[in-house]
C-alpha cells in the first residue's frame, strides 16, 4: 500500500513538472526523463502534449541529425528553381516556443549537445555556412529521453545542467497513472490554464527572501552550479503563475526545491545542531546557519499559532523593521530545505553516504568500444568536405548540388546561350565537388600476455589467471575480441587467437601450466605481432602484460639474465614505437624496479598489485583500460 502511494506521489510530481514546463518552456530549459521505451514514458509525453498550448510545436530530434537539419541551410530545390540562394529553417527554429524531444539522449554526441546548449542559452539560432547568414528565434525546451542502464554513459553533462527537471520514471507502473489521470481536468481546461499562466508569469514578484532560501538550500545539498537555484526560481514562479498569484509563497519554493534541487543533491544536508540553553538575554540566542537542519530552529509541522508565539510582542518591538523579516527568512529556509530533504530518494542517500556522486554527474566512462577514426568508405556520416571523389572517397551528391546552386544564374549569364536541347539544367564546377566525411568506431581487441614462468607461478599465477578470466568476461560484455599469449620455458605461445568466445578463452587459460624460464622479450614480441595484425584490420588493440619483469631467457633462447633483460627492454621499446596502448601488471610480491623500468620502456600504465586478489586486479585493469581507450579516442 505504501509502495502504491509512493508511485502515485511520483506520478503527481511528474505531472506537476510537465505543467510547469508548459508554462515556461525556455526559462526552465526542459526535462530529463529516465525511462525505457514503453507506456510509462509515452504517458508522460502525452501529458506534456496535453498541457502545452496547441500552438506550441513539438519536434523529434533524430540521433544522427546533421547541422543542415538542426540549424538550417540551403533549400536546394527552392534555390535551383529560383536561381538564387533560399534559406531553409532547421529543427531549432521550427520548434520556437515549443519543445524538442531528443530520443536516446545517452548516445547524443557532444557536437549536437553543444548546438542545443547554445540555443537554450541565447534563445536563437545562428546559421552561417555556404555563404549564407540567418538569425532565427529559438526559445525552446528540450526533453531528453534517457534509456541508459548503470553500465551506459549518461547524457552530456553540459545539457543536463540546463534542464530544470530530472524525472526517474523507470520504476513506475502505468497502473498508478490511472488514478492520477482521474484528478486531471479535460484537455481544453488544462490548455486554458497554461495560457492564462503564461500571461500571468511576468506579473509574479520575487522577494529577496525567496532567492536567499533557494541558494541556501542548494548550498546545503552540495550543488555547485549556479544554474540550479536559477532554474528552481523559474519553477517557483511558474507554480505561482498557475495559481494566479503575484507573489511567491513557501509552497512554491518547496515545490521547486523538491523537483529541481533534490535530484541534483551531491551530499546529505548537515544534521541539526542541538539547541543550546536559552541565555538570559534573548538577543544572544544563536541563529541557524545555512545548510543546517532547519527543524532545530523551527519544525515544519509546528502549528501556525506556535510560530507566531516566537515573534516578540508588538508593544516591545524595537523600531528596527528587520527583525520580523529575518525570522521569516529563517522559517522559509527551513521549509524549503525540509522539502528538498524529503524528496531525496532513499537509494540516492545510500550512494551519498558511501561517498559516491550522482549518476547524472558521472563522467562519460568510455571503454565500451574502440576509438573513433575517419574513414572513406564506411561508417557514420559526419558531414562533407571539399574534394574530388577519388581514392575511394564517396561523392556527397546533395552537398555538391548545394555548393553549385547559388551560382547557377551567374554561370548561365557568363556563357553564350546554347541550344535548348543541350542546355544543362545545373552547371557544376570542380570547386563544387564535396566528398563525404565518414567516421567509424573500431573494435577493441585486448591481448593478454601472461607470464607463466616458474617465478610468476610461485608468486601470483593463480591470481593472474583469475583476473584474466574476469577481464575476459568484461570484454565479452563489451563485445570486444580477446587473445591470450603465454610465455614460459624458452618460447612464447599464442594460446588463443583473437576471438569473442569466452568459453574457449577460459578453457585455454585454465589448462595453462606454470614453470620454467622467463622469455619476456618473446612474449612481448608475440603480443605486439597480434596487436599489429589487428591494427592492420582496422581494430584498436590494447596489450595487457602480466609479469614480474624478471627475464632470464634471451630472445634467441639462451640463458643469461643481463642479456634477457636487455632484450626485454628492446622489445618493450618496439611495442611503444608501434603506438599500441599497453598496461603492465606487476605480479611480484612487492613493486619491482625491473617491472617499472619495463613499463617505462613500453610507455605502458604500471599497476603494482602485490597484495591484491583476482577481483581487485580485474577492477584496476578495467579502470586503466577505460582511461587508455579514452585517451586514444580523444
Amino acid at each position: 500500500m505504501q509502495e502504491a502511494q509512493g508511485e502515485r506521489d511520483s506520478w503527481l510530481d511528474a505531472l506537476q513538472a510537465a505543467r510547469l514546463l508548459a508554462v515556461d518552456p525556455h526559462g526552465l530549459g526542459g526535462a530529463l526523463i529516465h525511462a525505457g521505451h514503453g507506456p510509462v514514458r509515452d504517458a508522460w509525453l502525452m501529458l506534456l502534449q496535453t498541457v502545452l498550448p496547441e500552438s506550441a510545436p513539438i519536434r523529434r530530434l533524430p540521433l544522427s541529425v546533421s547541422d543542415d537539419r538542426l540549424l538550417g541551410g540551403l533549400d536546394l530545390a527552392a534555390t535551383l528553381q529560383a536561381g538564387r540562394p533560399i534559406v531553409q529553417r532547421g529543427l531549432l527554429a521550427e520548434a520556437h516556443q515549443g519543445v524538442i524531444v531528443a530520443a536516446m539522449a545517452e548516445r547524443m554526441s557532444e557536437h549536437t549537445a553543444a548546438r542545443l546548449c547554445a540555443a537554450l542559452d541565447r534563445g536563437e539560432v545562428v546559421m552561417e555556412r555556404e555563404g549564407l547568414h540567418d538569425l532565427s528565434p529559438a526559445r525552446i525546451a528540450v526533453v531528453a529521453l534517457d534509456e541508459s542502464t548503470e553500465d551506459d554513459d549518461p547524457p552530456p553533462v553540459r545539457l543536463l545542467e540546463r534542464l530544470a527537471f530530472r524525472l526517474d520514471l523507470a520504476r513506475l507502473s502505468p497502473v498508478a497513472l490511472q488514478g492520477v489521470l482521474d484528478t486531471v481536468s479535460d484537455d481544453a481546461s488544462l490548455r486554458d490554464e497554461t495560457q492564462q499562466a503564461r500571461r500571468h508569469l511576468a506579473q509574479v514578484r520575487v522577494p529577496d527572501e525567496a532567492i536567499e532560501a533557494l541558494c541556501n538550500t542548494a548550498a546545503a545539498l552540495g550543488i555547485q552550479s549556479l544554474r540550479a537555484p536559477l532554474l528552481a526560481l523559474r519553477a517557483a514562479c511558474a507554480a505561482a503563475a498557475l495559481d494566479e498569484r503575484e507573489t511567491l509563497e513557501a509552497e512554491d519554493l518547496a515545490l521547486a526545491a523538491r523537483l529541481v534541487l533534490a535530484p541534483r543533491a551531491t551530499q546529505w544536508p548537515a544534521p541539526a545542531q542541538p539547541e543550546a540553553e536559552s541565555p538570559e538575554d534573548p538577543s544572544e540566542s544563536p541563529q541557524p546557519q545555512a545548510g543546517q537542519d532547519a527543524s532545530s530552529s523551527q519544525p515544519e509541522s509546528q502549528p501556525e499559532g506556535q510560530r507566531e508565539d516566537r515573534l516578540p510582542p508588538s508593544n516591545d518591538d524595537p523600531p528596527d523593521d528587520q527583525a520580523p523579516s529575518e525570522l521569516t527568512a529563517e522559517m522559509l529556509d527551513a521549509l524549503v530545505l525540509e522539502a528538498a530533504r524529503a524528496a531525496i530518494p532513499e537509494g540516492l542517500l545510500q550512494q551519498l553516504r558511501a561517498g559516491q556522486t550522482m549518476r547524472a554527474a558521472r563522467g562519460r566512462s568510455g571503454g565500451r568500444a574502440g576509438a573513433t577514426r575517419s574513414s572513406r568508405q564506411r561508417g557514420r556520416p559526419v558531414g562533407s568536405r571539399a574534394g574530388l571523389p577519388r581514392d575511394g572517397a564517396r561523392l556527397a551528391v546533395i552537398d555538391t548540388l548545394r555548393a553549385a546552386a547559388p551560382w547557377q544564374r551567374l554561370r548561365a549569364a557568363a556563357q553564350p546561350a546554347p541550344p535548348p536541347v543541350s542546355r544543362p539544367r545545373v552547371q557544376v564546377r570542380a570547386s563544387d565537388f564535396r566528398v563525404m566525411r565518414l567516421q567509424e568506431r573500431s573494435q577493441t581487441t585486448t591481448v593478454f600476455a601472461v607470464d607463466a614462468s616458474g617465478s610468476s607461478a610461485l608468486h601470483r599465477l593463480a591470481e593472474a589467471k583469475g583476473a584474466v578470466e574476469l577481464l575476459l568476461a568484461e570484454c565479452y560484455v563489451r563485445r570486444d575480441q580477446v587473445a591470450v599469449v603465454a610465455f614460459r620455458g624458452r618460447a612464447a605461445e599464442v594460446l588463443l587467437a583473437p576471438t569473442r568466445s569466452l568459453a574457449r578463452a577460459r578453457r585455454e587459460l585454465s589448462g595453462l601450466p606454470g614453470g620454467g624460464g622467463t622469455p619476456l622479450s618473446q612474449g612481448i614480441d608475440a603480443a605486439a605481432a597480434l596487436a599489429d595484425a589487428m591494427a592492420r584490420k582496422g581494430g584498436t588493440p590494447i596489450v595487457v602484460l602480466l609479469t614480474d619483469g624478471k627475464a632470464n631467457v634471451a630472445h634467441d633462447g639462451t640463458g643469461g639474465r643481463a642479456q634477457a633483460q636487455a632484450d626485454a627492454r628492446e622489445a618493450a621499446q618496439r611495442l611503444r614505437l608501434a603506438g599500441h596502448a599497453a598496461l603492465l601488471i606487476d605480479t611480484s610480491p612487492r613493486p619491482s624496479s625491473d617491472a617499472q623500468e619495463l613499463a617505462r620502456c613500453m610507455g605502458a600504465a604500471y599497476i603494482p598489485l602485490p597484495q591484491a586478489d583476482a577481483e581487485a586486479m580485474s577492477r584496476s585493469v578495467q579502470a586503466a583500460t577505460r582511461a587508455v581507450l579514452n585517451a586514444g579516442g580523444s
